[in-house]
């Protein structure tokens, strides 16, 4: 038994003896000038840290000792996890736990150790501490750490405002169709799939950063799929469904009360991937319902999905067939629309969680209104099978690229049989769909692609108003795409302000010829509006 443990224990990730020696000398140097710096021989540097920046972090000698041993010790223990010899994918593993745990571990984190909160509490006799605990209790009852003032936002008074009807529904989506506001409009409808994994209106969050109301100001005909908040009705649903059902279903519509045989389409993020696989389908039928297709941020090659990588493994995917699958004791369940969300506000603890942390309950401050982070707390169920097949057929085993691997509703999947021109786009610093990963669709469709990068992340990089003529974006010199990313970035010009405006004059490339009336009411007359936008499905609560 010892020997098979002694054995159990070689194979255990392990660091080199000289590269230990090595970060233990290198610690020892910088703890003792710290210590000395503290005792009154140097000066203790000012920690470079947004988290100490403040002046009661500043001028306390003892503070920022405390923040430069945090730093000193977070630093060699990252330093620590690099030097594991290991695969790449256990070294990442390390990496996140060790990440978490010195985030988690900040003296900032801690009332007694933070100097501008015991100043708070202290100059506001204790106010601070009372108001901190109230919001402690209403974040307990709400299920989650609140990141913005969640009573500024309602849905449908100000956010997701744009007008317009919806025309169709089923047990999966609602179709919304927005209000013409311009007298006439491109001949050619337009489609947008977002995200199932969130609420629509992260493309209609105000008139001011609403894509939505961007491309109807631009004469679109614009079309949405509101996707119902999965309940216990829903909760056998697979990933079938929410292609033959939902998109391929919305796509039908569409071309219905278009009276058109091809239209735009646009999907975001899962929403991107749906639809390619969608298109396939019908492409696989014989049906071309494109006349193109725009992907934002969307995942088709699972091959390298940065940090999301290290979380999916064979044994997690059967973990959560048998828990939430159709194997599952007492048949199929949800995925919880908080865990998701918990679980992607750790990928950035200090920016999606500590932070709230110090601000709500230590400080005692209401986090301010922020349309975005409304409506990232708003977050969506998913019907475990539907979850259970996407992890194990994109995440874990990458087949959504290989022709003839998948079966999707009956048809054999093969992207490269869609025949539309493809606009692709990737944010530069998004950490759940890299860059990188998005150009690699580029060598996946077969017809016309333009690829293009925005600055920021997942979601501002996406909604980036051109009005407001923000950060920037890159644009390849020729029409060119090479199989490596980093060739495309080398010869790409990058462009002031946002992505949008070279979208909109590829969308209207291919939105028909001329312009013709902007109809005078949503649907026709076999889809008539049922309700207003935005609708209900987009207000049920997880």
């Amino acid at each position: 038994m010892m020997q098979s443990l002694n054995q159990s224990l070689t194979h255990l990730p392990q660091i080199s003896a000289a590269r230990l020696a090595e970060l233990q000398s290198d610690y020892l140097k910088q703890a003792s000038s710290l210590w000395n710096a503290a005792l009154g021989s140097g000066e203790l540097p000012k920690p470079q840290d947004r988290r100490f920046a403040s002046d009661a972090w500043q001028t306390s000698p003892m503070s920022q000792f405390l923040a430069q041993l945090y730093l000193l010790n977070g630093r060699t223990l990252n330093q620590m996890a690099d030097a594991v010899e290991a695969d790449a994918k256990t070294r990442e593993r390390i990496r996140f736990a060790v990440a978490q745990f010195v985030d988690a571990a900040s003296p900032s984190n801690f009332f007694a150790l933070n100097p501008e909160a015991l100043k708070l509490a202290l100059d506001s006799s204790g106010e601070t501490l009372s108001k901190g605990l109230q919001n402690l209790l209403d974040d307990v009852r709400r299920g989650h750490v609140s990141q913005t003032d969640e009573e500024a936002f309602e849905v449908g008074r100000n956010v997701a405002t744009t007008a317009g009807s919806v025309v169709f529904e089923n047990a999966l989506f609602q179709l919304i169709e927005y209000a013409p506001l311009t007298p006439t409009v491109h001949p050619r409808p337009f489609l947008l799939v977002p995200p199932c994994i969130n609420k629509y209106y992260i493309l209609d969050l105000q008139p001011e950063n609403s894509l939505i109301r961007y491309a109807v100001s631009q004469g679109h005909r614009v079309f949405v799929v509101s996707w119902r908040n999965p309940d216990d009705s829903c909760k056998a649903l697979t990933w079938d469904d929410y292609v033959e059902h939902g998109v391929i279903e919305a796509l039908r519509v569409v071309g219905e009360i278009g009276g058109q045989p091809q239209f735009n389409t646009l999907g975001f993020c899962v929403g991107g991937t749906l639809l390619a696989t969608a298109l396939a389908v019908l492409a696989a039928r014989g049906q071309h319902p494109a006349s193109s297709v725009t992907l934002l941020t969307t995942l088709i090659d699972f091959s390298d999905n940065g940090v999301l990588d290290i979380f999916v493994d064979e044994a997690l995917v059967r973990m959560r067939e048998t828990t939430l699958g159709p194997e599952a004791p007492g048949g199929p369940q949800l995925l919880p629309g908080r865990e998701l969300a918990t679980t992607f506000s750790f990928l950035r603890p200090n920016d999606l969680v500590w932070n709230y942390v110090v601000g709500n309950y230590l400080k005692g401050e209401k986090p301010p209104a922020f349309d975005l982070l409304y409506w990232n707390g708003d977050s969506t169920n998913l019907p475990g099978p539907m979850y259970c097949w996407y992890l194990r057929h994109t995440y874990l085993q990458n087949e959504l690229k290989q022709p003839g691997k998948l079966t999707v509703c009956g048809e054999p999947l093969d992207l490269g049989l869609i025949k539309a021109p493809v606009y692709i786009y990737g944010s530069r610093e998004d950490h759940i769909v890299p860059w990188k990963a998005a150009y690699r669709s580029t060598q996946i469709f077969k017809g016309k692609k333009r690829f293009v990068m925005g600055a920021s992340g997942h979601i501002a990089g996406v909604i980036n108003p051109a009005a407001k003529n923000k950060r920037s974006h890159w644009i390849g010199k020729t029409a060119s795409l090479p199989a490596e990313a980093d060739e495309w970035f080398a010869a790409a010009t990058e462009h002031p302000g946002s992505w949008w405006t070279d979208w909109s004059t590829w969308l209207a490339s291919h939105a028909g010829t001329g312009q013709v009336p902007a109809p005078k009411a949503p649907g026709n007359r076999k889809y008539k509006a049922i309700e207003p936008a935005p609708g209900r499905y987009v207000k049920q609560a997880a």
